[in-house]
């Protein structure tokens, strides 16, 4: 008993300490994703890519001084606690509503966008890591799959880099989405709910796919948000198995020191966890809300974490095969899952 209480006590101590080595850097992360939210409610950004750039332009402080430790605490802890809070929003009988066949599309979009952006990176000359980074943010959710996704991939010197080319990538292209979906929408002659379909199981970004649903109608709106979400309720399980295939790739690769991957992430369990809790209605709607508003918070200052420990320079060097093969993806998500729309849904 008195050992424990010393550990205790010993514990409690050294908590002022961390406190204060992650604070500074926490807090320039705060602030950065306050002025970025301030900035998209004002003039229409989207937040996501406003905390990015805003980040990238504070780099300097992710390179020396008391701000390293706490952006790197944010890069790496905040994003996770974002990433698994997602859970919070899905539930068993929102995609029960949504019916098999339309279920089915989206899951095959997303496994074929995955597969054909390994495909793509083997024609083109990139990796692996980079080829599941993409593919899996333009099939799933964005920015925010490709934080999850970051987060199980091992690391090398081109990690950082990579993970904020495609987080800028996906969240221009689904800006760019979100203005011309719609009119293509309305170009081929689709009804509200075929229309929220293509929204909700093209676009990349959340906030980008309700933007666009809504801009149609209010059916397509709610249709659009409803396939998203199937589509982040595919984070967990596509985060998992590539977890599970690096596992056992890793423990071969001199490049990641033989330090094998966690068999399942925390943050997925807790996705899981939160996913579960949903589905059997214990989270009162108020709770659900709040914890989606803190998720969004959470990958916010988050993503401009990342940001600042990433030079602009290094963002150049990607190459422009990087370029052609994230476009690639986006232009065959979109195709396929026209063409099912098309030819098996409506």
């Amino acid at each position: 008993m008195a050992v424990s209480l010393t550990a205790a006590k010993s514990g409690l101590a050294g908590l002022p300490a961390t406190l204060s080595g992650i604070g500074p850097g926490l807090l320039v992360s705060t602030v950065i994703a306050v002025a970025a939210k301030f900035l998209s409610e004002h003039y229409g950004a989207p937040a996501m890519l406003m905390a990015l750039l805003l980040g990238i332009a504070f780099h300097f402080l992710a390179e020396d001084g008391k701000c390293v430790a706490g952006i790197a605490f944010t890069s790496r802890t905040v994003l996770r606690a974002g990433v698994a809070l997602l859970g919070a929003r899905i539930s068993v009988e929102l995609l029960i509503g949504l019916g098999p066949e339309l279920i089915g599309l989206v899951i095959a979009g997303v496994i074929l966008t995955i597969l054909f952006g390994l495909l793509g990176s083997r024609l083109l000359g990139r990796g692996w890591r980079f080829a599941l980074l993409t593919g899996g943010s333009v099939a799933i959710c964005g920015a925010s799959a490709a934080m999850a996704i970051a987060a199980v991939l091992p690391k090398n010197e081109q990690s950082e880099r990579n993970l904020i080319f495609t987080v800028l990538g996906v969240t221009v292209l689904s800006t760019v989405a979100m203005i011309a979906y719609p009119i293509i929408t309305k170009t081929l002659g689709l009804d509200d709910v075929a229309a929220g379909v293509f929204l909700g199981g093209t676009i990349h970004d959340v906030a980008q796919v309700v933007g666009a649903g809504f801009s149609v109608s209010e059916q397509t709106g709610e249709t659009a948000t409803v396939v998203k979400l199937i589509r982040v309720t595919m984070l967990a399980p596509v985060v998992l198995v590539f977890s599970l295939a690096i596992r056992s790739f890793a423990a071969a690769d001199p490049q990641d020191g033989g330090k094998r991957p966690p068999l399942m992430p925390s943050f997925v369990v807790m996705f899981l966890i939160l996913a579960g809790i949903n589905s059997f209605g214990l989270v009162p709607d108020v709770v659900r809300t709040a914890l989606g508003d803190l998720s969004a918070w959470a990958l916010l200052i988050s993503i401009a974490a990342v940001g600042m420990k990433t030079s602009l320079k290094t963002i150049f060097e990607v190459g422009g095969q990087a370029i052609i093969l994230i476009v690639a993806e986006t232009l065959f998500i979109a195709g396929f899952i026209l063409y099912g729309i098309t030819h098996f849904i409506g």
